[in-house]
């Protein structure tokens, strides 16, 4: 699950995205050739996110979706979550580009962060879920900034591309 990307997609967070089976965006990708490329790692569910502009016309401003048996409820910004989550397992939202995670009711609800543009001094984020059934494992995935090696020398990239 990842969110707020900005426009870009970092080789960690590909290399994360190639093992799954499903890609759960919950927006602010900004570029529409970003949507085709995740496509090509997984099937991708995403909803349009307030960054998001004409091009995004057609995209949905929420979802509700099942992988196996449990039940998931996808939009941009948590403001607009309904009150009623009758038979919602898990809720996806984004906008505030800062890993949150929390059960509500029977409900858990997960804001995988930013996992693009860093965004202040704010951790890069994104989260991978695994589902058996009705039964699920959530993992908040951290993405220190990307190092690079020089003469045997690990140098941290200031602006990861």
């Amino acid at each position: 699950m990842i969110s707020d990307t900005h426009g870009l997609l970092r080789p960690g967070v590909l290399n994360i995205l190639g093992t799954c089976d499903y890609i759960l965006h919950a927006r602010d990708i900004d570029k529409p050739k970003m949507l085709d490329k995740l496509r090509e790692i997984a099937p991708l569910y995403v909803v349009k996110g307030n960054n998001d502009k004409e091009w995004a016309e057609g995209l949905p401003t929420s979802i509700t979706f099942a992988i196996e048996q449990v039940n998931f409820f996808m939009v941009h910004n948590k403001k607009e979550i309904p009150k009623n989550l009758e038979n919602i397992h898990i809720v996806v939202f984004g906008h505030s580009h800062k890993y949150c995670q929390r059960r509500q009711d029977d409900c858990l609800w997960l804001n995988p962060g930013s996992c693009g543009k860093r965004h202040f001094d704010q951790e890069i984020t994104l989260a991978t879920i695994s589902i058996d059934g009705s039964d699920f494992t959530l993992e908040k995935i951290n993405l220190q900034p990307e190092c690079y090696i020089i003469r045997g020398r690990i140098l941290k990239q200031r602006n990861p591309i």
